[in-house]
């Protein structure tokens, strides 16, 4: 193992709106409910085991959530998953990063657009963000087509692109699905090959996952494990990796570490 070897842990921090892609009608309300929910389940998640996260959050749910997402920013990054989940247009990527700035009162660098869709990184850049997130470097069908990016870090007309961890053979994603569904000890040993092989593992998953969700009309492997099942094994996976390497923000990676 390299002596310095970082985990960055991440959350997309959204309005649960996954049902709606599967024609199940929720309404905004109930969106926000079951996001907020997670939310405070995934921060007392990282709060028991005492490890610093990256929360990816629009500013439709910031703005709803004011409070809680100002008391996270004390402890965690707050980082821009645009401002709508479910739409999108041009301006949102600087006027996201303006709402959340104004409710937590700090610099927001960084940004990951919704479902990884990919825009102009010039609206990135202008907008000031310093990295971008947005690359899953792997094949998902009917998503993207990633195989060509870099699975490392680098820097493209100076933004920072930090790409979310695949194994450095086959590209296997180590996403949320893989954790989901995976037998914990394959995923684990997947995740500490890839920290080895790479000095870096960038993860990210869901805080609706973490909360009842078995009602909506979603696929079964989206929805498998929630509840307490799955915090365990998070909690599980972030003391095992704490053995192997420091969680740190996405902003201090970039900063100290590219």
């Amino acid at each position: 193992m390299r002596s310095k070897a970082f985990v960055l842990l991440t959350f997309d921090v959204e309005e649960f709106d996954l049902p709606i892609e599967y024609n199940d009608i929720i309404s905004m309300d109930e969106q926000l409910a079951i996001g907020k929910k997670g939310l405070n389940e995934i921060l007392s998640i990282v709060e028991q085991c005492k490890v610093s996260a990256t929360l990816f959050t629009t500013a439709h749910f910031a703005n709803n959530n004011k409070d809680e997402i100002k008391k996270a920013a004390y402890f965690h990054e707050i980082a821009s998953h645009c401002y709508y989940h479910g739409s999108f247009k041009e301006d949102d990527v600087i006027q996201s990063k303006i709402i959340l700035e104004q409710i937590i009162e700090k610099e927001v660098v960084g940004f990951r657009m919704p479902r990884f869709k990919q825009i102009e990184k010039t609206l990135i850049k202008n907008a000031g963000y310093l990295y971008d997130s947005s690359i899953n470097p792997t094949y998902i069908p009917g998503r993207y087509n990633n195989l060509n990016k870099s699975t490392k870090a680098l820097i493209e007309d100076e933004i920072t692109i930090v790409p979310v961890s695949v194994t450095p053979f086959f590209r296997f994603p180590l996403f949320w699905l893989s954790f989901k569904n995976l037998p914990y000890w394959i995923y684990k040993r997947l995740a500490l090959y890839t920290l080895k092989k790479q000095g870096f593992l960038s993860l990210y998953f869901h805080p609706w996952e973490f909360i009842d969700i078995t009602s909506y009309k979603i696929p079964s492997y989206t929805k498998k494990n929630c509840k307490g099942i799955l915090s365990a094994k998070l909690i599980r996976l972030i003391n095992e990796l704490k053995q192997n390497a420091t969680f740190i923000t996405m902003q201090d990676y970039i900063t100290d570490h590219i």
